[in-house]
C-alpha cells in the first residue's frame, strides 16, 4: 500500500529536458512524491491563486483533485484509467489538473533533505488526460513551467515541458531534468504552473516526481608493474586515449592579465551573460523603468507587498525574461525574491507584471529592496498596458 508524501530514502552511501550530465550514476530516488492513497493531505497550502482542491476523478476548469483513477470523465473526453502510474501499488492516487488561469500555480511543496552543492536529476510522469476527438479539433495543450527554488526565493532550476500531446491510447510520458543544489541550502521549493490558459485540450495527470542523487563515475589507474614481475611476451598496446565529455558550448570574452614581470602573459576566459528572448507579455507591454540600482557584489532580498489597501492585486515576475513568479497575490506578507549579483552575472533586470488590477486600480505595490550597504524603498505601479522594472548593474 502506497504511503502518502515524501519517501526519504537512507542509502547505505543515499523534461523534454537538459542533457543528462557525463559520467552520471544514479542512485535510488532520495525524494518521491507519488501522491498517496485514499483521502490523503493536500501537499499546496492556502496561497493558491486560481487552483482549489475537490473530491472525486473529474474536476472543473481550475480545480484538482488526487485519484487512482477515472471514468467517462466529461462524455468521455477524457482516458479512462483504472490506475495511476505508480507499478504495484493498490489504490495509488495520482494528481489530475483541469487548466484553470494561464501561468497559474497548481503545486507549490517543499523538498526536504537533499544534499547541498550535488548534481540531482528531477523527473515526472505526465500524461494529457483529453482524448484526441473531433469535439476538440484545435486544443489547447498542457505546457508546465517547473521551478526549484530556495526559500528565499531564489531560483536554481526553471523548465518548461513544452506541449504534452493528446494520444489514442493512455501513456505515461518522463520528463526529465538536471540541476545542482546550492551550497548552503538542503530545502528548495517544487513549483508548477501551466503555462496555457483553460480550454479544450489542456487537462492532465503528473504521478511519481523523483529527485535522484547523481554519482559521477571516476576512472581507476593500473596498479604499477612491481620488481621481478615476468613480461608478457606480447607486445604491448598504446594506451587508450580518454577524453573527456564534449561541454557545452558557451560564449567567452578574453581576458588578458600581465604577471609583474610584465615578460609573460596569462589569458583567462570568461562566460558571458545570457539573457532568453522576453516572452510576449515583455513585449506587448511598456516596461517602464522604476530604478536603476548600481551594487556591489553579492545578494539582494526583495520584498513585495500590497500598497495601502489589500484588494486582490496580483502579479507576475520576471527576472532577466524568465518566469520566477506566477499569479502572486499581493498582500501584508512579503512576496520574496532573491539574486545575486557578481561578475558572472553582473545585470538584472526585475520586471513585475500585473494579472489585475484588483478593486482598486491600478496594481500597486511596495518593493524593499536591501542590499548589503543599502536599503531602498520603492512604489511599483503597473496595469494591463505597462509593467514595472527594476534593474540592477556592477558598480564598477
Amino acid at each position: 500500500m502506497k504511503k502518502f508524501g515524501f519517501i526519504l530514502l537512507v542509502l547505505p552511501f543515499a523534461f523534454v529536458s537538459r542533457a543528462q550530465p557525463a559520467g552520471c550514476v544514479f542512485k535510488s530516488p532520495q525524494v518521491t512524491i507519488d501522491f498517496g492513497s485514499g483521502n490523503v493531505r493536500d501537499l499546496n497550502g492556502d496561497d493558491l491563486y486560481s487552483y482549489r482542491r475537490v473530491p472525486g476523478s473529474c474536476p472543473q476548469d481550475g480545480f484538482y483533485s488526487f485519484a487512482s483513477g477515472t471514468s467517462r470523465c466529461f462524455s468521455d473526453d477524457w482516458h479512462t484509467l483504472p490506475e495511476d502510474h505508480t507499478p504495484g501499488d493498490a489504490y495509488g492516487n495520482m494528481l489530475l489538473v483541469n487548466a484553470g488561469r494561464q501561468g497559474s500555480v497548481f503545486l507549490s511543496t517543499p523538498i526536504n533533505g537533499l544534499k547541498s552543492n550535488t548534481v540531482y536529476e528531477l523527473c515526472m510522469w505526465l500524461m494529457n488526460l483529453c482524448r484526441p476527438t473531433e469535439k476538440c479539433p484545435y486544443p489547447l495543450l498542457p505546457n508546465l513551467s517547473v521551478r526549484l527554488e530556495t526559500p528565499e526565493g531564489q531560483v536554481v532550476a526553471s523548465v518548461v515541458t513544452g506541449d504534452v500531446p493528446r494520444v489514442p491510447e493512455p501513456r505515461w510520458a518522463p520528463y526529465r531534468t538536471y540541476f545542482t543544489t546550492p551550497a548552503s541550502t538542503s530545502t528548495l521549493m517544487l513549483i508548477m504552473s501551466d503555462t496555457h490558459p483553460s480550454g479544450c485540450g489542456n487537462d492532465f495527470a503528473l504521478d511519481d516526481i523523483t529527485f535522484r542523487e547523481c554519482v559521477k563515475q571516476t576512472a581507476h589507474a593500473s596498479p604499477p608493474k612491481t620488481a621481478g614481475t615476468k613480461q608478457s611476451t606480447t607486445a604491448k598496446q598504446p594506451p587508450k586515449r580518454i577524453t573527456a565529455p564534449e561541454k557545452k558550448k558557451v560564449s567567452i570574452t578574453p581576458v588578458i592579465t600581465k604577471l609583474d614581470s610584465g615578460a609573460t602573459t596569462i589569458t583567462a576566459v570568461k562566460q558571458v551573460q545570457k539573457i532568453p528572448p522576453a516572452p510576449a507579455i515583455l513585449k506587448t507591454r511598456e516596461n517602464a523603468l522604476v530604478k536603476r540600482i548600481e551594487t556591489e557584489e553579492g545578494k539582494i532580498k526583495m520584498d513585495i507587498y500590497d500598497n495601502g489597501q489589500i484588494d486582490g492585486d496580483s502579479v507576475t515576475i520576471y527576472h532577466n525574461n524568465a518566469l520566477i513568479k506566477s499569479h502572486m497575490r499581493l498582500s501584508e506578507k512579503p512576496i520574496t525574491v532573491t539574486i545575486t549579483v557578481d561578475e558572472s552575472q553582473p545585470h538584472h533586470e526585475i520586471i513585475m507584471v500585473a494579472d489585475n488590477l484588483g478593486t482598486i486600480p491600478p496594481n500597486t505595490s511596495v518593493m524593499i529592496i536591501t542590499t548589503a550597504t543599502s536599503r531602498y524603498e520603492l512604489f511599483i505601479s503597473s496595469s494591463e498596458q505597462k509593467n514595472a522594472k527594476v534593474v540592477f548593474d556592477l558598480k564598477k
